[in-house]
């Protein structure tokens, strides 16, 4: 560790960079460009690897969920309330976080939750549409048996 050169230090496996060359897991970016979608190129960054459509599909419908909705929601203006008294941010950003759980800012952890349940159906195998769907279908249902919209 005490040897490591500053290349070292920094090196990635997410990227290699060097003059003339860019290359995102492997794939170089001049492949990609225009090949795959945002969804696509988040699923390979953190994953190593591009999607399966099914798997793209479920990403993007995941990020589309999970895009804020604005300065009105009620943490976003208890943290501003808090600024304007005079806190510092990381006392703001407490008060925001501590507002957030089951109604207010609870379905991204509910949304983790339902996708694990569908992923424990599909198992390992190879992912087709349909049988994502299907084990999509059979959650939704139990959820609605149970009274949870």
């Amino acid at each position: 560790m005490a040897n490591q050169t500053p290349q070292d230090w920094w090196s990635t496996s997410i990227i290699d960079m060097k003059p003339g060359m860019i290359r995102y897991r492997g794939y170089a970016i001049e492949e990609l460009i225009g090949r795959v979608g945002f969804t696509e190129m988040v699923y390979l960054l953190t994953r190593g690897e591009l999607p399966h459509p099914a798997a793209a599909k479920l990403l993007e419908a995941a990020l589309v969920a999970a895009v804020d909705h604005g300065p009105q929601a009620p943490s976003i203006a208890a943290a501003r309330m808090a600024i304007t008294c005079g806190v510092g941010i990381n006392n703001a950003m407490a008060s925001a976080i501590n507002m957030l759980g089951d109604v207010h800012g609870g379905a991204g952890e509910q949304c983790v939750t339902l996708y694990n349940a569908i992923a424990a159906r599909v198992g390992s195998d190879v992912i087709s549409e349909e049988r994502l769907a299907e084990a999509a279908r059979a959650e939704m249902k139990l959820l609605v048996e149970a009274g949870i919209r």
